[in-house]
Formats: structure tokens, sequence, C-alpha cells
């Protein structure tokens, strides 16, 4: 007997094969401005980019990384 529907089961993706996945099947980009990957150029571009298409952030709100 199963304890979840069909279809539920079997691992869970971590986030950055979410993201990964995302970008390479349909061109989705998740980007931390604070990706220690990037450069500091890199990071303030994706800062503009997020207010254009979303507005300034709120400052002093809880940051979610994952």
């Amino acid at each position: 007997m199963r304890l979840y529907p069909k279809g539920y089961g079997g691992q869970r993706r971590d986030p950055e094969q979410v993201k990964r996945d995302g970008w390479h099947e349909q061109g989705v980009l998740a980007v931390s401005a604070n990706d220690h990957r990037l450069t500091w150029p890199e990071r303030a571009l994706v800062e503009q980019l997020g207010t254009k298409l979303y507005g300034k952030r709120v400052e002093g709100r809880e940051v979610r990384h994952g």
C-alpha cells in the first residue's frame, strides 16, 4: 500500500537543480542578488533588473535562500 498518491513519490530535486532545469527547459532565470558566484557588477545588474521588473525591494524583510 502506498502512503502517497501516484506521481508524488520519489526524490525531491534540490533548489539549484530546479533553477538549472528552469533555465535549460524554459529560459527562466532565478538568481539571488547576493549569489557569491557573481562579481559585484553582475550582482548590481541583477539588482537593476529586479527593480525594473518588480519594483524596489522592501528593506528589513526576511530573505529566504534556497
